[in-house]
């Protein structure tokens, strides 16, 4: 157990501020599995090799982390002052974002659910040393 009140707890864990750069999608349309799929291939990939898995990737998936990764290059050169050929991603993963459900009319009056899935997209990277 850590010592002392939770508000000081607190207090001490958010003073500790993550200086990486990073990119957040929220509310992507593409299921948490099928953008894991993507993810996997690039984590721990320097930027460039990344960019060029992304850009001959089938998957709808890549197209949407593609834009991301670009974003968070273009956050680590202008708010952070990084190089890009320095670049790499530390982290990447997707968390499950809410789900539109839809009905699906079926034979004899019958209505299925269809579940549209929704994901929470983060890329965050870091300079080789």
């Amino acid at each position: 157990m850590a010592k002392g009140h939770r508000s000081q707890i607190k207090r001490a864990r958010n003073a500790e501020k993550d200086t990486r750069p990073s990119a957040k999608l929220s509310y992507a349309r593409v299921s948490v599995q099928k953008a894991c799929f993507v993810l996997d291939a690039i984590r721990g990939k320097d930027v460039e090799t990344a960019l060029g898995i992304l850009a001959y990737n089938p998957r709808y998936a890549s197209s949407v982390i593609e834009k991301l990764l670009k974003s968070a290059i273009a956050n680590a050169e202008n708010n952070n002052g990084m190089s890009a050929d320095n670049l790499y991603i530390e982290e990447c993963y997707a968390n499950k974002g809410p789900t539109m459900k839809r009905i699906r009319p079926r034979a004899q009056g019958r209505a299925y659910r269809i579940e549209k899935r929704m994901s929470h997209i983060t890329i965050v990277l870091n300079e080789r040393a």
